[in-house]
């Protein structure tokens, strides 16, 4: 649909409006075989949660409490309080579900600009971010800065480092090998595999840890965690706000060891 929306309208360059799972590599193999200047606008994840005193990720804890209530431990005014305590504000998926874990990649393949899939969307810095968007893709069409000038081989395995980092999901397998393919570009299962065993999880999310997306910004957020493994980047490679990868990180603070893991 994006491919087709880009060839018939008389548009010089997109952003990107995505978030869920499947829309985020959807919009950006649209653009990447079409061609045009492009840049990913993430909708950024929603507000963490807390039912009785504990946190509570959306999808994650739906599963444990439905136990509960098919055992009559909770009732179903329980239900409906730890729905509106789980969900509570605009976003996508507040834990390392496909999400997040595909706009932090679209940010590390170099198609979002640097630090803008950590920020909740019901914060005020997101909507400065969205505004970055209209100026920078302004910039961009002037540039003629488009996807194939920026996705490389090192470009996706850089997201498979981060990938990993995050402990993201394992539907990124599909997703990245997609997005390459588009890109003209080999992916393979051995390459992340092979990643998986060289790069430690560093984030400490649920479903896997113990906190939230909102608690990752507040720890820095993506830009601190490619900074602590910057080693394993391919800092070369080109972003779209027309710098490299390292060029985005450097000196990028991490606020919160139990967050973000050092190596």
């Amino acid at each position: 649909e994006v491919e087709e929306l880009l060839r018939s309208q008389p548009v010089d360059g997109a952003v990107l409006l995505g978030g869920c799972d499947k829309t985020t590599p959807g919009l950006l193999m649209g653009a990447i075989s079409m061609n045009l200047p492009a840049l990913f606008c993430p909708a950024g994840p929603m507000l963490n949660g807390k039912f009785r005193g504990e946190i509570v990720g959306a999808g994650t804890h739906t599963r444990k409490y439905w136990d509960e209530l098919r055992a009559g431990k909770i009732t179903q005014a329980d239900w409906v309080e730890l729905e509106t305590a789980m969900t509570r504000s605009v976003g996508t998926c507040n834990t390392m579900g496909t999400a997040s874990t595909m706009t932090a990649i679209a940010e590390t393949i170099g198609m979002a600009l640097p630090g803008a899939t950590s920020i909740p969307a019901a914060d005020s810095a997101h909507t400065r971010m969205a505004e970055e968007c209209g100026e920078r893709i302004v910039a961009m069409i002037w540039e003629d800065l488009k996807p194939s000038d920026i996705l490389r081989p090192g470009s996706f395995a850089n997201g498979i480092v981060v990938q990993m980092a995050l402990g993201g999901s394992t539907n990124a397998a599909i997703h990245v090998i997609a997005m390459a393919a588009r890109a003209g570009i080999a992916v393979t299962l051995d390459q992340m595999d092979a990643e998986s065993r060289r790069t430690p999880v560093l984030a400490n999310l649920y479903p896997s840890g113990r906190f939230l997306m909102e608690d990752f910004y507040r720890a820095g957020g993506l830009k601190a965690l490619l900074a602590r493994v910057a080693d394993r980047l391919d800092g070369a490679m080109m972003t779209v706000n027309g710098r490299t990868i390292w060029e985005n990180i450097a000196g990028a603070p991490c606020w919160n060891d139990d967050v973000i893991r050092p190596l």
